[in-house]
């Protein structure tokens, strides 16, 4: 056994993603790039369309060799952390060898997926072939970056950062491969692909905390390429919020699109590129019902009815070959809970189950689906305890240490009072726990959320 395999805790996953045909480290699991991680043609067109900056193509490679190592090795049954030691071959091993680069992409990571990450770096034998330039342009006055999936908040945010700022200088950074709201001319806009896919296992890890880090890194890309330094995060409170303090088990805080791990991305932008970005979080201290509720006001309102929030997969939420969304997951139990504060009303079939009111969970969802399996149900309960559990933080004195931490970290990420941070995060819980109240009265003391709500400890 060499040196390098002595150096090596038997407990970590060693990957070595290098080109194809470049000897492995013993003991290391290959993803070879240009096969496992995939940069794509289209995505890289989109985003770079006027300078070619090979540093930057490098960090998609870190970004797809992250989710690799993320899906590939499941977490331990009684413990959350793994340890993964990440060898990839980039154009400019000098720099991201650098302790002022790889210590921060060490951190961001390790932040966001409550693991342990090493990182070293190596040549590349060749370079990635240059993309066609010039086939795309962006409006000289692009002002802001805007990450942007399919779901209620994107839409919101986007029109009221255009109705307050001006939408001529807003970017959109799509952050899925599809979509109902992608452009019909995806090949032909800028950031409308994302640059890489992965060939992935047929069976891993789901909690798939890395993917906050892809999203992160070509966000932060696009923002680089078009000279902007804003990031504006489209998050509302509860979503920035909730996955880091309703939390059970030994499940780690889920930071994807809290401003702790925005801040550690900025550092690595920074030293990779010597540039400045910036996220700015304009709904951190709002509802999502009150983010809907002030777009919805706009003199033109942004459509609904075809936006997405449900964490179900389509071969588990169709009826009669349409799919839906299920309802009842945590997602969906906002989203309806939200959209019954800003006053929106949306069609019954717009979910599975259609109806809330009634006091058997098996007598609300649409005639004719009979796909309703032990996960759906516990999705559904937990959908309606997570609810409940946000909602019990502002005032369970079992919270207050948890809320100061969440408070502490908030305002070093921000650089604001701690005192001020706390207060603000209670009231925005104690207006979600108000919200949760009067969707549950709407629905009737029979409903099954409230009957479910009412039986939790």
């Amino acid at each position: 056994m060499n040196a390098i395999a002595l150096d090596i805790d038997m407990s970590t996953l060693v990957v070595d993603a290098l080109e194809p045909g470049t000897p492995l480290r013993n003991g290391a699991l290959g993803a070879p790039i240009g096969q496992v991680l995939q940069l794509e043609t289209a995505g890289l067109e989109s985003y770079f369309f006027a300078d070619w900056n090979p540093v930057l193509v490098d960090l998609l490679v870190v970004a797809a060799a992250a989710e690799f190592c993320d899906i590939r090795r499941t977490r331990p049954e009684y413990s959350w952390s793994r340890r993964f030691d990440v060898r990839v071959a980039v154009h400019d091993p000098a720099l991201w060898n650098r302790a002022d680069v790889r210590v921060p992409l060490e951190e961001a990571l390790g932040h966001l997926t409550g693991d342990v990450w090493r990182f070293s770096f190596v040549q590349r034998r060749r370079d990635v072939p240059r993309v066609a330039q010039g086939r795309l342009s962006l409006d000289s006055g692009a002002r802001i970056i805007m990450p942007y999936s399919d779901g209620l908040d994107s839409r919101a945010v986007r029109a009221l950062v255009a109705a307050s700022e001006g939408a001529g200088g807003l970017v959109a950074v799509r952050l899925g491969a599809g979509g109902v709201d992608q452009p019909r001319s995806k090949k032909k806009q800028a950031f409308a692909v994302v640059p890489y896919k992965l060939k992935r296992p047929r069976q891993g890890e789901a909690s798939a905390r890395s993917r906050g880090f892809k999203f992160a890194a070509v966000t932060g890309i696009a923002a680089l390429m078009a000279g902007v330094q804003r990031i504006v995060v489209t998050e509302s409170g509860q979503g920035a919020f909730g996955p880091m303090l309703a939390v059970s088990g030994q499940i780690y805080p889920d930071y994807r699109v809290h401003p702790t791990f925005s801040r550690r991305m900025e550092r690595l932008f920074h030293a990779i590129s010597g540039k400045d970005v910036h996220y700015e979080y304009p709904r951190l201290w709002s509802t999502k019902g009150e983010t809907l509720r002030a777009a919805q006001a706009l003199p033109k309102p942004p459509t609904w009815n075809d936006t997405r929030s449900c964490w179900q997969q389509a071969r588990h939420s169709s009826v009669d070959g349409r799919r839906r969304q299920c309802g009842v997951c945590a997602a969906c139990m906002l989203r309806r809970m939200s959209m019954f504060t800003a006053g929106i009303e949306e069609p019954a079939e717009t979910y599975i189950w259609e109806r809330l009111t009634t006091s058997r969970l098996e007598d609300g969802v649409a005639a004719g689906f009979d796909k309703i399996t032990s996960k759906m149900r516990s999705y559904a309960v937990a959908g309606v305890l997570h609810m409940d559990h946000l909602a019990d933080l502002a005032e369970s004195p079992l919270h207050a240490r948890s809320l100061r931490r969440a408070a502490r970290e908030t305002a070093e990420a921000l650089d604001v009072d701690p005192a001020e941070v706390e207060q603000q995060l209670r009231e925005m819980l104690g207006r979600h726990a108000a919200e949760w109240r009067a969707f549950r009265q709407a629905l009737g003391a029979d409903s099954f959320v409230v009957r479910l709500a009412s039986a939790r400890p």
